[in-house]
């Protein structure tokens, strides 16, 4: 189809149809393209039809080929090219060009790129009806394959080369039987870096001592105390103080707002918000304490589970507020919501698998696949111009005063 005949086309078509006849045209210009891209190698490798060169290659006629364009098959006529070897026998040569144009390596990007993007293993076949080895079983391998390599790349990255002044830790449930423990650093600059993720049962202590201690081999750390946002988890509090044991630890604030509110009536949910958003706002430690010991007054006539939740947490809670920081960085890190946003875009990619088999690496495939995904979202924290007292006061000696 040339453009004159296009327009013809076009003119004789319905709007709906208009996209498919301009895809006809195009897979016929590629087609086309593909067939004077090898016809220009035969040339190069044999000479001119009218004037060969005399060289060891020479013309063998043709045979039909199969190549791929948007990871479907289109049928060519392929032209063949044998070499002469020196005991008089020869051999067919395979042309760049056509080895290049069937290559599958595009099919498979496609392919990993439907799974990542929710398509099933069964549903490949569906919307590529056309393309070569999307069966299930073909597609279940592929997978298998990629997620693997996903797995590598994100446990492969050079931890040294980064200087984190920043770690959270959290964890994510993917099932009933397993639970995830990931690891997000901080640079200076204000970037986020998807460290690692350890699995498990639950937030136990090995869990989380096995994945402090696999960052750590893989070249974290920094040379000031470690500033680390945590859930609350004593686990994971345990794993870091064995690994970083002058690190600076903050309890997240929104977890504990969390906790309370879950055992206080709604009538006293508005005004425990309140103090929690003043305490989240306020700049020094001296403001700190005081919003801090309003909370006190507040929940002790009203509530003693509260009471005790809120002492539970000790000083983590203002443990940013004593390092006397702008406030500016309050709102990244006072709470674990910087990775707790990354699972939300996790739990997306996740969400359409019904069954972690805990035999497998089925949930570190997906995981690492989805927080991968996560991370080109990524952009630097809120308040990142302020990082610099922070890291001053985490390299101040005695820096946190009681």
């Amino acid at each position: 189809m040339n453009e004159v005949s296009l327009l013809q086309s076009l003119g004789q078509v319905s709007a709906s149809e208009t996209g498919q006849v301009f895809r006809d045209f195009l897979r016929g210009h590629i087609r086309e393209m593909i067939c004077e891209v090898m016809a220009a190698e035969v040339t190069e490798l044999c000479g001119p039809k009218h004037a060969p060169s005399g060289g060891d290659h020479y013309r063998a006629g043709s045979s039909p080929g199969r190549v791929l364009y948007e990871g479907e098959r289109e049928q060519v006529v392929r032209p063949r090219v044998r070499l002469k070897s020196e005991d008089g026998r020869s051999q067919e040569v395979e042309l760049a060009s056509y080895r290049i144009a069937k290559d599958p390596e595009q099919l498979q990007s496609q392919i990993v790129q439907a799974i990542v993007s929710g398509v099933s293993t069964r549903g490949v076949e569906e919307i590529k009806p056309s393309s070569p080895g999307v069966k299930r079983s073909n597609v279940s391998r592929l997978w298998q394959e990629a997620g693997s390599k996903f797995v590598e790349q994100l446990r492969s990255k050079d931890l040294a080369s980064t200087t984190c002044c920043t770690l959270m830790l959290d964890g994510i449930r993917l099932s009933s039987e397993q639970t995830a423990v990931v690891a997000l650093g901080i640079d200076s600059d204000g970037h986020k870096h998807v460290l690692d993720f350890s699995l498990g049962s639950s937030e136990n202590l090995e869990v989380s001592r096995e994945l402090v201690g696999r960052i750590v081999t893989r070249g974290f750390g920094c040379e000031h105390r470690l500033f680390v946002v945590l859930d609350g988890s004593d686990a994971l509090r345990g794993a870091v103080r064995e690994f970083f044991a002058d690190a600076v630890v903050q309890r997240c604030l929104v977890h504990k707002e969390r906790n309370i509110k879950g055992k206080l009536s709604k009538c006293h949910w508005g005004e425990l918000s309140r103090l929690f958003t003043r305490l989240r706002s306020v700049q020094g430690i001296d403001a700190a304490e005081e919003v801090f010991s309003e909370l006190k007054g507040f929940l002790e006539p009203i509530n003693a589970e509260g009471y005790r939740s809120l002492h539970e947490a000790g000083d983590d809670l203002l443990a940013l507020h004593r390092l006397n920081v702008p406030n500016t960085l309050h709102r990244s890190l006072l709470s674990t919501n910087a990775i707790e946003n990354s699972f939300l875009n996790t739990k997306r990619k996740l969400g359409r698998v019904t069954r972690f088999r805990a035999d497998t690496d089925q949930a570190s495939r997906w995981l690492s696949c989805a927080l991968l995904e996560a991370e080109k979202g990524f952009r630097r924290i809120s308040g990142h111009h302020s990082l610099k007292h922070l890291i001053a006061a985490l390299q101040r000696p005695g820096g946190i005063t009681k």
